[in-house]
């Protein structure tokens, strides 16, 4: 008698899906797309780096920013300081890798 109603469930359970949410992105996913589509024009290790950021999490870190921008920020705050010859060099570099 049991093994009728045995048999339908394991057929029954054998044709369903795994998962009701089969097929949807996970949240991790949907933040690799965001991540992947807002650092589209970026190449090589500024796209590596945008994309570590991005996916950290960090919301300063998230809004990541071009080498241009990140270069027009460091003159900005060099000539604000008004940084000249080593001091100025050292300081923008630290500024690039920092940004």
């Amino acid at each position: 008698m049991y093994r009728p109603v045995l048999l339908a469930c394991l057929l029954l359970a054998a044709t369903m899906p795994l998962s009701a949410t089969a097929g949807t992105p996970t949240p991790q996913q949907q933040r690799m797309a965001e991540c992947s589509a807002r650092n589209k024009g970026l190449k090589g290790d500024a796209y590596k780096d945008a994309q570590r950021t991005c996916l950290s999490g960090h919301p300063a870190a998230a809004a990541a920013t071009t080498p241009q921008q990140r270069m027009t920020r460091c003159n900005a705050d060099a000539a604000t300081r008004q940084l000249s010859g080593d001091a100025r060099k050292t300081f923008m570099g630290n500024c690039l890798r920092s940004h």
